[in-house]
C-alpha cells in the first residue's frame, strides 16, 4: 500500500508540473510532431522528467517505459519481469483544446500483466488508483473513496474518445437499442466505467500499451472485465507496443 501511495504522489506532482505549463498561453506550449505525427509539448517532457527521475529514486532495480522514452529494444525488454510503464501526459490533445481531460498514466506491470496503477487528472483534481488484491479507489478534495462498477441498466452507456472516434463503433452500438455515448479523453475512460458512470468502453482506434496499464489493473480491481483481441496473457510483455482492440466492460456476457 505505501508504494501505490509514493506512486500517487509522484502523478500528483507530475500533474502540478502540467498545469505550470497549462496555465500559460497556449502559443507557450512548445508543441512539436512526433515520428507517428502525435502532438508533443513542454508538459509532456517536464512530466517524464519528473516522473523518471522520482521512480528511479524510489526504486532504483526496476526499469523504466515512457511514451517519451519508448526506444528500447525488445531484446532488452524481454528480459523485464518488472516495470514500470508510464504516459507522462495522457490526451496530449485534450491539453491542446484546453478541455482538462488529460492524465498522468503510472502502472507497475509484473510477468506482464498490471498490479498497480494511478490515473491522475491534474485540472479535475482527481486521482484514481488501485493495486492488485487491493481494490481500486479515487481521491479528490473530499479525500479517498472506494470504487466499483455498477450494474447496468435498460440503457447503456457506452463511454467512447473525444479525439479519435471510430467506424467501428457504430457497428458495436447497433446491438444496444438503448444506449448513450459518453464522450471523455484520455485514460478516464477506463475510470469512467471502473467508477459506475459507464458500463463499457469498446476500444477499436490504436493505442499504445502505455495508454492504457493504468487503466487496466483500475478497472479490473473495480469489478469491470478487460479483454484484448488476441490475447489471453501477458499483455504488456510483447515486442509491439501498439495494442489491438480492446473491451472494458461492466455488461454480464
Amino acid at each position: 500500500m505505501q508504494l501505490l501511495l509514493n506512486i500517487i504522489q509522484i502523478a500528483e506532482q507530475a500533474g502540478a508540473a502540467i498545469l505550470t505549463v497549462y496555465q500559460k498561453d497556449s502559443s507557450d506550449f512548445n508543441i512539436t510532431d512526433k515520428a507517428d505525427t502525435s502532438p508533443l509539448t513542454a508538459a509532456d517532457l517536464a512530466a517524464h522528467q519528473l516522473i523518471v527521475q522520482a521512480l528511479t529514486a524510489l526504486t532504483p532495480d526496476i526499469p523504466i517505459l515512457s511514451e517519451e522514452a519508448a526506444d528500447i529494444s525488445w531484446e532488452i525488454r524481454q528480459q523485464w519481469q518488472r516495470y514500470w510503464l508510464v504516459d507522462p501526459l495522457d490526451g496530449t490533445k485534450e491539453f491542446i483544446k484546453r478541455n482538462g481531460e488529460f492524465t498522468v498514466n503510472i502502472a507497475l506491470i509484473e510477468q506482464g500483466e498490471p498490479v498497480l496503477g494511478v490515473i491522475h487528472a491534474p485540472v479535475l483534481e482527481r486521482t484514481y488508483a488501485a493495486a492488485k488484491g487491493i481494490g481500486s479507489f479515487v481521491k479528490n478534495a473530499s479525500g479517498s473513496l472506494p470504487i466499483q462498477v455498477s450494474k447496468p441498466g435498460e440503457v447503456i452507456r457506452v463511454v467512447g474518445s473525444r479525439s479519435h472516434p471510430s467506424p467501428d463503433l457504430a457497428g458495436y452500438l447497433a446491438q444496444f437499442p438503448q444506449h448513450e455515448m459518453v464522450a471523455v479523453g484520455s485514460s478516464l475512460k477506463f475510470c469512467l466505467v471502473a467508477e459506475g458512470s459507464a458500463d463499457v468502453y469498446p476500444r477499436f482506434g490504436p493505442t499504445m500499451q502505455w495508454d492504457t496499464g493504468a487503466g487496466h489493473i483500475i478497472a479490473l480491481e473495480a469489478g469491470a472485465k478487460v479483454s484484448f483481441s488476441g490475447i489471453d496473457a501477458q499483455v504488456y510483455h510483447r515486442e509491439n507496443l501498439l495494442n489491438p482492440h480492446f473491451m472494458v466492460s461492466a455488461l454480464n456476457d
